[in-house]
Order: structure tokens, then sequence, then C-alpha cells
């Protein structure tokens, strides 16, 4: 079980045979069917990856190919492993299974209510519980045992703990030790590698320190990680961090052109948004650059004789429960932006990522907290008269927030630029990976639509049979 992709490697969840895809967050590899589950889940639940068709950071991939070798499944499924659960009729899908309802409805129970999971005795305070598992967390890093380390973080283990005693965080021991798996885990369930000790130290500064460079590039790269993964999903490449380079943005620029009033306070109302609410719709972006990638990688891997319905697809970000309904909306409807109005707005959060990033003044005062992305703009209802509602309502917050998008449609006839300090992103680059996007986005609609004629096909062939076997 050292290699990835032996033939004795099965789906954690049904036990089909040759999983090709990884949950990176739950430690395990699945197959195609119950990856469509896990996609359905939204990414809070399970972060998933393609074996082979998804660019993986090699200690990641390490990672979880330790944790799936260590048997990190048996933590989801504590107690199905107890002979007991057998004779009250509990057992795990196989993969005979229909994906719906009997895959679907395991996997739920397995990962979003840990049903499974095994539970430490009740006590009158869970405050009390999560510091001593954190504190438990705080001092396993140090050593190799991932399995130890995701146990404590499946039952509430925070990855981001500042020990009161020790002034650092998980990441601090895990950097300090030189552990490149451990802090790959904790940055997974959000650790930040940006974070001070109490002696204003961050973990990249004690990994350099110990002389583990791997794991300090690793470090600033997950540091970065939202917005090269932005630039990436944009252009097909990634700053130069080793060179002090840590941000490409490619820029909509043409001074001929006449913008809109609605396009301008848009974009105006983006940079005067707080930190905290610049981030959430930061991550929100994030988020549905995932979604629209694994959707890509999903579709280009299917076998296309068998149908893809709608029970497979992912057509917007799945709700987080944890976020407010009007955030849940406003990330739901990101998936109506087109390609062009999509790529717009990641420009604009990446250029205003790197603008408070490097301290640039301007002012956020609580009165100008106004999110901005309230629909791409009053054409796009025009164009689909049967949906008179806003595109993105708002998003990151249940303060007052109104968003109106900086993805106008005005921004349509916007020559391309690069910003030649960070990296040179060309006319061309740019307008060939845009054109790529959009007939990607045509040949998805083609394949739904083939896919389509066929459900219809084998409605009307499944009539014909019960016709037949009525006679």
């Amino acid at each position: 079980m050292s290699k990835r992709l032996r033939s004795s490697e099965v789906c954690a969840d049904c036990s089909g045979p040759d999983p090709s895809w990884a949950s990176v967050n739950r430690g395990t590899f699945i197959c195609d069917e119950c990856c469509s589950v896990h996609r359905s889940l939204g990414r809070h639940i399970s972060q998933v990856r393609h074996l082979k068709h998804t660019p993986w950071p090699p200690t990641l991939l390490q990672m979880v190919e330790t944790l799936y070798n260590n048997g990190a499944n048996s933590i989801w499924e504590h107690s199905l492993l107890d002979p007991a659960s057998i004779m009250s009729g509990r057992r795990k899908a196989n993969p005979q299974d229909k994906v719906h309802p009997n895959k679907a409805e395991f996997i739920r129970a397995k990962y979003q209510m840990l049903a499974f999971v095994h539970r430490l005795p009740c006590r009158d305070d869970d405050s009390v519980t999560a510091k001593d598992l954190s504190k438990q967390l705080h001092s396993s890093v140090r050593t190799g045992n991932l399995e130890t380390c995701l146990r404590l973080l499946s039952l509430g283990a925070q990855a981001n703990f500042f020990h009161p005693e020790k002034g650092n965080t998980p990441l601090h021991v895990a950097s300090k030790a030189g552990q490149i798996l451990q802090a790959e885990l904790l940055a997974v369930y959000g650790a930040d590698p940006g974070t001070q000790d109490s002696s204003g130290k961050t973990p990249v500064d004690y990994a350099r320190q110990g002389g583990h460079h791997e794991l300090a590039e690793r470090l600033v790269e997950i540091q970065y990680e939202l917005t090269d993964r932005l630039a990436f999903y944009l252009c097909g490449r990634k700053p130069d961090h080793k060179n002090g380079q840590h941000f490409i943005i490619p820029q909509m620029a043409d001074s001929s052109l006449d913008l809109s009033e609605l396009a301008k306070a848009a974009k105006k109302k983006l940079q005067s948004l707080s930190n905290h609410l610049f981030e959430e719709l930061a991550m929100d972006v994030y988020d549905e650059v995932d979604r629209r990638e694994t959707d890509a990688v999903w579709l280009a891997t299917q076998n296309h004789s068998t149908l893809v319905t709608e029970t497979t697809v992912v057509p917007f970000l799945p709700v987080n429960p944890e976020y407010s309904s009007t955030r849940n909306q406003g990330r739901q409807k990101l998936a109506r932006f087109n390609a062009h109005e999509f790529a717009t707005l990641v420009i604009d959060i990446l250029s205003d990522a790197k603008r408070r990033q490097q301290g640039s003044p301007l002012s956020s005062s609580k009165d100008n907290v106004e999110l901005i992305l309230r629909t791409v703009s009053n054409q796009h209802s025009v164009e689909s008269q049967d949906n008179d509602q806003p595109d993105y309502d708002s998003v990151a917050s249940d303060e007052d927030t109104d968003l109106e998008t900086t993805a106008s449609k005005a921004n349509r006839q916007k020559s391309l630029d690069s910003d030649l300090s960070d990296g040179p992103v060309t006319v061309q680059e740019f307008l060939e990976v845009k054109n790529a996007l959009v007939a990607s986005e045509a040949k998805i609609q083609q394949l739904m639509k083939v896919n389509n004629n066929l459900s219809d096909e084998l409605r009307i062939m499944q009539k014909k049979l019960l016709g037949k076997d009525a006679n």
C-alpha cells in the first residue's frame, strides 16, 4: 500500500475498485460515483481532487497517501467496525448500491453528520473539551503520526489554536520540527502560515531557521494559495514566490473605453470593504473557481456512454450551514456569471488583494462597507426576461450589505494588458485562456443536451419494456 493507485486500493465509501479521486481533508480515496456525492456536500465537508487529472503539490499528495495507507478511513467509520453494528443493521455502502439514495445517504451520514466517528464522553463544557483536544494536537504535530492528528481534528481540535502557555500554534510546532506532512494537514484544516507567535515569528520563520527549506517554500505557497489559484485559473501561471513575486494579475486596461458609472462605483465599493468582508468575498470566489475547475475535470473523465444526469452535476456552490442565508444565496449566484464576467471579477479581487497586502491606503469606514456584487448588470435581466432576480445579491455577511458587480457587461469591450511589475501576462495569453473557457462552457452545454436526449430515449425504452412485461 506504499504506492498510489495499486490494484488493491478500493473506494473508502463503497469498496469499489480503482478509486480515481481523493478527499483531501478526509484522507481517503473514492470512486467516481461516491465522488459525485462528495461534491454535492461542498468543500466545507469534503475537498475532492482527481488523482491524475488535477495538479497536486507533491507533499499534499504524500499527506493524503500516508493517511489512506495508515487507515484514516477507520476514523470516519469507527462504530461500523464494531460487530454489533452489523447486528443492528448498520452497514457501509457497497459497489452494487445505487448512488441515490443508498450511497448518498451513507456518505452524508459518514462525513456530514459524523455518525460513525468515535465520540468522547459528554462533558458539561464543550469549549473545555475543544481546548483539551487542541492542546493534544499542539503536542502531537511534532511527531509524524498523521492519523492521531486527523483523529483529534475530527473530534473538534482547532488547527489555529493559540496555546496560552506556549505562546504559539500547532503549525509553529510542526514547522520547527520540520514535519511537512503535518503542516499540510494543518493547512487543509485552516491553519494560517502567517500567524505570529508571542515572539512575533511565523511558521515560515521557524522552518527557515531550522533549515527546512522545502517546508518554508511550501508554507509560502500555502499562504498565497487563494490568489495563486485565482491567477492560475485565468492564465495558467503561478507567481515565482522564490524570487519575491507573489502576484500575477491580468488587468483590464483601455483608456479609450468610457466605463459606466455603475462599474466605477462597484469597484470603489470593493476597495472600501473591510479586510474581513473582502476575505470572505475572495473565499467565495475561490470556492466557485474550484467548483468550475472540478466540473471540467469531472466531465472530461466520465464515460459518456453512460448518462451524466442532473444527480451527478453540481450546478452551484452547495449550502454551507455556517454561513448566513444571504451569503449562501450570493455564493450560489456566482455560478450564473459567464466566463468573461467571472474573469473580470477574479481580476478585480486579485488587484485589490495585492493592494491590501502592500498596505495602500484606502478608507474602509463602517459607513462605506457595502459589498459589491449585485448583478452582472441590468442588461443581464434584459437578456433573461424569465428571471428578474439579481445575479448576486450580497455576499459574505449578515450586515446590511449591498453588492454591485465589478463584472459589469460594460467591461466586455475592455482590452487586456498585464501588470508588468509582477510577471507580464500578454494580451494574447489572456485572450486564449478566455476563449478556451468560453469553448469549454459551450462543450459542457452540448454534452448536457446530449445527455438529456439520452435520458429521454432511456425513459421511452423503459416504458416499452414495462409495456411488454405487462402483456
